[in-house]
This record gives C-alpha cells, sequence and structure tokens, in this order.
C-alpha cells in the first residue's frame, strides 16, 4: 500500500519520504476528457501527496462521475508571467520585480516560460522559452507608467497558453496590485474566456475582481511579504496536483456551464483534507455545417 506524504507548506528544500508510486497511465489527447487539476492540503495548510485514485469522487451537475484518469506525476509546466507596470505599482515595483524573479528561480530544465508586461495595454515581451534568463533580463529593468490594462493582459496571456503552450499543466502568475482602469475586455468577458480554458490563475499582491478568476481556477491568490516563500509555495503547489480525468455522462453539446464538484474521502489516520480545483466547465457547442 502507498505510504501517505504530506508536504510542509512553505518548506521546499526539507526532505521528505516520497510515496513509491506505480507509474502513472499516459495521457492521450481526448477532446472527451474533462481534466481537474486538484490540490489536497491538511487542516495545517500542508500539501498532502501520496493519495490514490480511490481517494477521490467527482460530481458534474450532482451527478457522480467514473474516474478514468488519474496522475501525480512532476510533470513540465507551461507557465505566463503577467506582470503589472503601470503607474499605480510605483510603490510596490521593486517587491513586484523581486516577486517574478523570485518565481523563475523555481523553474525545471522542462518548464516553458512567456512574460506579459503591461500598462495601457498588454505586450508579450519574451516569448515562451525555457531560458529563464531572457525573462529575467527583462524584469530587471521594467519601468512603472501609464494606466492599467489588467483584464486585457490575463487575456493575452490566457490566449497565448491555448495556442502555443506545449505542455498539458498550464498556469498564469499576475504580479499586480489588481487595479484595472484601461482595459477594452470586461470582466465579465474574461470570465467567461477563462472558463473554457484549462488553466490555472495565481496572483501575487493583488486585490479584487481579478481574485475571482484565481478562484474559478482553482488557483490561490497570495499577499503580505516572504516573497520567496510565496513563489516557493506556487511551485510546490504545481508540483505536487493531482491530474483527474472524466468523460461526463451528460452528452449534450448545448455549450453550457457545467460545476464540477471534487471530494477527498481521507485515508485512515487523516481527517478534514481540504481539495481546491477548478469549479467547473463550459460544455462543447454543437456545430451546424450548410452545404450548398
Amino acid at each position: 500500500m502507498r505510504s501517505l506524504v504530506i508536504l510542509a507548506s512553505l518548506l521546499v528544500a526539507v526532505t521528505t519520504f516520497v510515496a513509491q508510486q506505480a507509474p502513472s497511465p499516459s495521457l492521450k489527447v481526448d477532446v472527451d476528457l474533462v481534466l481537474v487539476n486538484a490540490t489536497v492540503t491538511d487542516e495545517m495548510g500542508r500539501y498532502v501527496v501520496g493519495l490514490e485514485k480511490e481517494n477521490f469522487q467527482v460530481w458534474e451537475d450532482k451527478v457522480a462521475q467514473q474516474i478514468e484518469y488519474f496522475s501525480t506525476e512532476d510533470d513540465p509546466l507551461s507557465v505566463g508571467l503577467i506582470f503589472d507596470a503601470s503607474s499605480s505599482m510605483h510603490p510596490m515595483l521593486e517587491y513586484a520585480r523581486q516577486a517574478a524573479l523570485a518565481f523563475l528561480e523555481t523553474a525545471d530544465a522542462q518548464d516553458e516560460y512567456f512574460l506579459v508586461e503591461f500598462a495601457d495595454r498588454p505586450h508579450l515581451t519574451v516569448d515562451l522559452t525555457g531560458d529563464i534568463s531572457k525573462l529575467q533580463q527583462h524584469i530587471i529593468f521594467i519601468p512603472a507608467k501609464g494606466n492599467t490594462a489588467l483584464y486585457d493582459a490575463v487575456y493575452v496571456g490566457v490566449e497565448k497558453l491555448k495556442k502555443s503552450a506545449n505542455n498539458p499543466k498550464r498556469a498564469l502568475i499576475t504580479i499586480t496590485d489588481g487595479e484595472e482602469n484601461h482595459s477594452r475586455y470586461t470582466f465579465s468577458n474574461l470570465r467567461d474566456f477563462v472558463r473554457e480554458q484549462n488553466v490555472q490563475i495565481f496572483s501575487i499582491g493583488a486585490w479584487g475582481p481579478i481574485n475571482n478568476l484565481v478562484e474559478l481556477t482553482g488557483g490561490y491568490a497570495y499577499h503580505g511579504d516572504g516573497l520567496a516563500d510565496i513563489c516557493q509555495k506556487i511551485a510546490v503547489e504545481l508540483k505536487n496536483e493531482y491530474v483527474i480525468g472524466y468523460r461526463s455522462t451528460n452528452l449534450a453539446t448545448d455549450g453550457r456551464w457545467r460545476k464540477i464538484q471534487l471530494k477527498v474521502k481521507p485515508p485512515r489516520g487523516l481527517s478534514n483534507l481540504n481539495v481546491r480545483s477548478k469549479t467547473g466547465y463550459y460544455a462543447a457547442s454543437q456545430t451546424l455545417s450548410i452545404t450548398k
């Protein structure tokens, strides 16, 4: 029987006893498979790894679903850094720079990153790359000026992951105070677009509506000092998620929002485990073809 492991939430370098896992099934492209990234923590906020498929239950619109795919592999990441360079960031610009640089220090060799800077409008300043030095060089010299097109920047980041990411595990890290005053897209536009994608959003330093998107995608909002701890925590979370897949029993192609509820059945000796994941997804829409 696999042993259960609890990782301290803020300590990455500490030695842990890692559960011996059987090889996880490789994930093939399957448009009918609904994938859910899940993070499990105990009452003290420590990550719990070593759980098995039998410890999870998933419902879609209150209907139980059968889990067909389950993985705990440390898969490579595709991550976008969304960096606020507007004038409202001037008081915390150095903090923001250090947050971005600290997060990049957690990169693994197989991960890929891109950088979107934004003020009046978003700019993809560094395209997807495994060379983090390219991002670091830009981040060091970012000035703070102009208005804040936060929603547009997040939209650009999600779209970039949708079109170009090479890894199935995808996330955005927004480093911003959360102010918004210059976007073409409304919050509703952005929320609907994010709901259609398999992307987790994390925020550092943000307040306001943007954190509603964070919760929607199963990410987390971080505030306060201790940048090294914050960035390590995000990195640990991304590397210690469970990936759960099921085929919906609802075969309708109606394009409607479907709510997902994920629960954990604690193994013997543990209780009150918490699970965080995305809250739902949009079903596929039926397309009509017209023959002349």
